[in-house]
């Protein structure tokens, strides 16, 4: 009985095939295959002072490290960053030990960021900012919480995961030293 219902499904794939891929869609059958999506966002690590471009201060360059030790069986694809020194500094560490380039996002065009990594699936790191770390996970369809980021915490780990199912879930985790409000 095992072999006649595979002989079935068989002759009903070619009879599809035969009168056209609208019929998979009659029949409930997905002509199109998703990735499952993996996203883990952070903002950058402590900065050195307040300037523009500012790198990383000692504290930020440690949490960086701490990230990648984090993330060592996570199976990175890709690592991302904004062009800012403090993004790259932050996610150089995780793309050194999976042996990756980090490439460089726009933070104002993340609708278009979160549609191509829809597209591309896969483990991503991302490192951005207090404000368009939160907004980065909300434009996968993740559930960000607080949307403020104190301009002291830098210790939030967001998960954001799309399986190929199109179910959305999100985590939020602390990494390193925590965040304390004043």
């Amino acid at each position: 009985m095992h072999l006649k219902a595979i002989f079935t499904v068989i002759l009903l794939l070619v009879a599809t095939v035969q009168t056209g891929c609208s019929s998979l869609a009659a029949i409930g059958v997905s002509t199109v295959e998703h990735k499952p999506l993996v996203v883990f966002l952070v903002r950058h690590g402590e900065k050195a002072d307040l300037s523009q471009n500012s790198v990383l201060s000692a504290e930020g360059q440690k949490r960086a490290v701490l990230l990648a030790e984090s993330l060592r069986s996570a199976n990175i694809e890709f690592v991302h960053s904004t062009n800012f020194m403090r993004t790259i500094q932050t996610a150089d560490p995780t793309a050194n030990k999976f042996g990756l380039d980090v490439k460089i996002y726009d933070p104002n065009n993340l609708n278009t960021f979160a549609n191509d990594l829809r597209q591309l699936g896969g483990r991503h790191l991302i490192v951005g900012h207090s404000n368009t770390t939160p907004s980065m996970v909300e434009h996968l369809g993740g559930d960000p919480g607080n949307l403020v980021i104190d301009e002291n915490e830098f210790d939030r780990l967001y998960i954001v995961t799309t399986g190929s199912d199109g179910d959305i879930n999100t985590v939020l985790m602390r990494y390193g030293k925590p965040y304390k409000s004043e």
